[in-house]
């Protein structure tokens, strides 16, 4: 995970760990686990995971941004 995004972990998952309390139920602390785990591999090559961050950004503020077919991202990535 990059260092900024180190403080968003952080305070949701204190926030899911109150609710945990309050409830007794660990989905919620589950849940968000996972979707950062997901965080956690896609910043392992930084400069890739900044770059979609920047196009997230871009399409949120509806900007166009550039992008290939799934099967052309497919074969470059030889997969």
């Amino acid at each position: 995970m990059l260092p900024e995004e180190a403080g968003d972990f952080d305070r949701e998952y204190r926030q899911a760990m109150n609710e945990a309390v309050e409830t007794l139920e660990l989905t919620g602390v589950l849940a968000l686990l996972r979707r950062w785990q997901r965080v956690a591999w896609s910043s392992r090559d930084e400069r890739a995971h900044r770059r979609m961050l920047e196009r997230a950004d871009q399409l949120s503020a509806g900007e166009t941004v550039a992008a290939e077919p799934w099967s052309v991202t497919h074969a470059r990535l030889g997969l």
